[in-house]
């Protein structure tokens, strides 16, 4: 016999009262879906969540994200209890950095400084002098020297990003997100012929040939931002769709349009990593307090240094 599903008002009312119970802080990223958004305490993009998780006095943070963001967290707030509602949900960029692998690259060019995004795992972490997120990224490569030898990993397309934008040289890792690498020029285009008014908006972790069409590049804060100030009121949104969620909250008498994946049917581009949250694990995860984010407290300490200098070198404006 199949077991009813609740019903989602249900649902909030037990997360509710859990949350209280455990004295518990909900954060969650602008790609998870609109009914965990709309239950979370804080929403951002990594570097806000990174940011607010370091000085949260909650002692239970439950991340609703992947799970770099859910390491991340544990390595800033060592002394709090993490928890994930699904440990399943990873992250395809991380997953094409090992730490095993990315150590011997690091090797092999032993006079550069190592930047890291965020999207990778403790291990990789450790191995990194800086870290960055899409936000953040041009801002803190610009403050080493132009020549500067820098490895960049593990998104090729932000890594080469930047370098179009610096005219560095950056040595590149081989990674990519398999949401932002599925964007359709064609489709995209053929949106924009039937709605000629709507601005373009792309995350840095598309492809070049997708940049080129932009008319604003940014992180997923980055392009929520822009859509607040921009006078035009359709824009084509070539990210993870879960933003567009915020988009039309912040501005509902504005109108957005998914960019859809070359490769499907379907009119968006969803992370099946960052879906896998739903509202029944987040209950059940303030229920019986796990799954818990824990990170080896050697590669923990390791991986602290260089995401306290990506706060450090980005500051709140």
């Amino acid at each position: 016999m199949a077991v009813e599903t609740p019903c989602i008002d249900s649902l909030k009312k037990d997360i509710i009262a859990l949350k209280e119970k455990r004295g518990a802080a909900i954060m969650a990223h602008y790609y998870q879906t609109p009914e965990i958004q709309d239950i979370a305490d804080y929403i951002g993009d990594s570097l806000a969540l990174a940011r607010i998780a370091a000085t949260l006095p909650n002692e239970v943070i439950v991340m609703c994200g992947v799970h770099f963001m859910g390491e991340t967290a544990k390595i800033l707030c060592p002394e709090k209890i993490v928890l994930e509602p699904d440990s399943e949900a990873g992250c395809s960029l991380a997953d094409s950095c090992p730490a095993d692998e990315f150590k011997k690259f690091v090797e092999s060019h032993p006079d550069h400084t190592v930047i890291s995004y965020v999207n990778t795992s403790a291990g990789v972490k450790a191995l990194t002098d800086v870290v960055v997120t899409s936000g953040n990224a041009l801002q803190i490569v610009e403050t080493f020297d132009k020549d500067a030898k820098i490895i960049f990993g593990p998104d090729r397309n932000l890594g080469n990003y930047i370098n179009s934008l610096t005219g560095r040289k950056m040595i590149l890792w081989d990674g990519a997100c398999h949401v932002h690498e599925k964007f359709s020029i064609e489709k995209i285009l053929d949106l924009k012929k039937r709605h000629p008014q709507a601005e373009i908006l792309v995350h840095p972790e598309c492809t070049a040939p997708v940049r080129m069409l932009a008319d604003k590049t940014g992180s997923t804060a980055v392009l929520l931002d822009y859509t607040r100030k921009s006078k035009a009121k359709e824009f084509i949104v070539a990210t993870e769709s879960g933003i567009i969620h915020q988009m039309r909250k912040e501005c509902p008498d504005k109108i957005f349009i998914p960019a859809p994946p070359a490769d499907s049917t379907c009119s968006c581009n969803e992370c099946s990593f960052m879906k896998l949250n739903t509202l029944e694990k987040l209950r059940d995860c303030l229920c019986d307090m796990t799954p818990a984010v824990e990170v080896d407290e050697e590669i923990a300490v390791k991986a602290r240094r260089p995401i306290e200098k990506m706060l450090e070198l980005s500051p709140v404006k």
